[in-house]
């Protein structure tokens, strides 16, 4: 099981990087012609949400899921108060994009609110793909996963729909590294979270059809009810194809980081790290870094 876990969290930042390139862009054509087929890690362009970055780097959702890994190897397991400490210092001097989530959440912060207070009102699934390292490091310990990853959403994503989404994901991987199919798994975390039933259902439903289309409908934007759908049909439609599945979920355009670090992170902990192009991973600029954590880990 630790070999899957390992590649669970690699496949989650692999994802992220993948996506840095042509992340947010809405129009496909656009990426069609400014980046072709994106099948590797690319730099952003001049104008984007990320011209700070270079290839091989991350969005502000990998820097954070970065910043998780490291506390965690720190402290031995989940401590929140370290983690929000460890959370606002990366955004002390940081170059890099941050969203409305992070701006208001650092606002709580500033007027001196818990960690368990200061999460914004978000619907944004960003703050739920950030629970690979949790589900490493947690990986036998059911309760603890569940419990870390809704407390860490809730720190940046106080909505009742994300957090719901980070406990469902967490479950799923749970499953999932136990033996499980991804979609055997999504069907029995789903059945009793009324709130995302629907959403799980409509995402296996669309399995096997045009995923460009397919994301354009359930909608390309970063709220949860837009993103899980198109998260959930590219883990079902793609099961066995970790690559095709991160690389289609780029070509569909709009936030395609946090619905390819969800995807990667089921599908590598069900594929393994073999599934995970091997250039993806030596090109990760992090990727040292991460695999010192996990061994720190254990």
């Amino acid at each position: 099981m630790k070999k899957k876990a390992e590649a669970m969290v690699l496949a989650s930042f692999a994802a992220d990087s993948l996506a840095l390139g042509a992340h947010w862009i809405y129009d496909t054509a656009v990426i069609d012609n400014e980046f072709g087929r994106v099948d590797r890690l690319r730099k952003p362009a001049p104008d984007s949400f990320h011209d700070t970055k270079e290839a091989g780097e991350f969005t502000h959702y990998g820097d954070q899921t970065l910043v998780l890994l490291s506390s965690i190897a720190d402290c031995g397991g989940f401590d929140l108060g370290h983690f929000a400490r460890s959370w606002q210092n990366l955004f002390q001097d940081y170059t890099g994009y941050r969203d409305h989530a992070t701006r208001e959440t650092l606002k709580n912060f500033a007027e001196n609110k818990d960690p368990t207070a200061a999460g914004s009102s978000s619907t944004d699934l960003g703050g739920a793909v950030r629970i690979a390292p949790l589900a490493f490091v947690y990986r036998e310990k059911r309760n603890d996963l569940r419990s870390a990853a809704k407390a860490q959403t809730a720190m940046t994503h106080n909505d009742p729909v994300v957090v719901e989404s980070a406990d469902l994901m967490a479950d799923v991987l749970w499953h999932v590294l136990k033996g499980e199919s991804p979609t055997a798994a999504l069907q029995t975390a789903s059945a009793d979270r009324t709130a995302l039933r629907k959403m799980v259902a409509d995402g296996l439903q669309s399995v096997g059809r045009p995923t460009r289309d397919t994301i354009k409908k359930f909608g390309q934007m970063c709220e949860t009810d837009a993103s899980l759908p198109g998260v959930i049909h590219l883990v079902a439609t793609y099961e066995t194809d970790l690559k095709t599945a991160l690389v289609e979920n780029v070509m569909a355009g709009g936030d395609s980081a946090a619905r390819g670090m969800a995807v990667g992170m089921i599908l590598g902990a069900h594929l393994g790290r073999d599934a995970i192009p091997a250039e993806w991973l030596n090109e990760m600029k992090a990727g040292n870094r991460i695999a010192d954590l996990l061994g720190r880990i254990g």
